[in-house]
């Protein structure tokens, strides 16, 4: 299994970014263009237990793919945990943790991952999946930072 972990502080409030991040309508804006994100029905305002939420990306070569979440655990204004039910991956675990400190939140993202196919994902990681997550994130960081600037 793979570890991404990604810290940031967001210039804003713990109530104002906890209410960004807890809306599902949010995650278009920062996901990267490329990744053809798309929410396939309609979402609530905010995020609950047990929410489903299903889109369609393209992570690879342009081709879709359905990708269905599920939100496992909430702790309003701590931290939420989103799981994959359907997906790319073989196991996707992604903690958002928010803590206030001085200056603003300090976000961590905390995903835990593995690929499906045994030493061809492997393969796969090394060659370019851990790459474009980690542009993912980066991009998500540089998006953060426009809008809460």
């Amino acid at each position: 299994m793979y570890q991404l972990k990604r810290k940031q502080i967001v210039k804003t409030d713990l109530k104002t970014c906890w209410d960004f991040f807890s809306s599902p309508q949010n995650l278009k804006r920062i996901t990267p263009p490329y990744m053809g994100f798309n929410i396939k029905f309609d979402l609530p305002e905010k995020m609950y237990e047990g929410l489903m939420i299903e889109y369609s990306v393209k992570p690879l070569l342009g081709i879709p793919m359905t990708w269905i979440t599920e939100i496992k655990t909430v702790k309003d204004n701590l931290f939420f945990v989103d799981e994959q039910r359907k997906g790319p991956y073989k196991i996707w675990h992604h903690e958002h943790h928010f803590k206030e400190v001085e200056g603003g939140v300090e976000m961590t993202d905390i995903v835990s991952y593995e690929l499906p196919l045994g030493i061809l994902g492997k393969f796969a990681h090394a060659l370019f999946v851990k790459k474009q997550l980690e542009g993912i994130f980066n991009f998500r960081i540089k998006m953060v930072d426009e809008i809460f600037a």
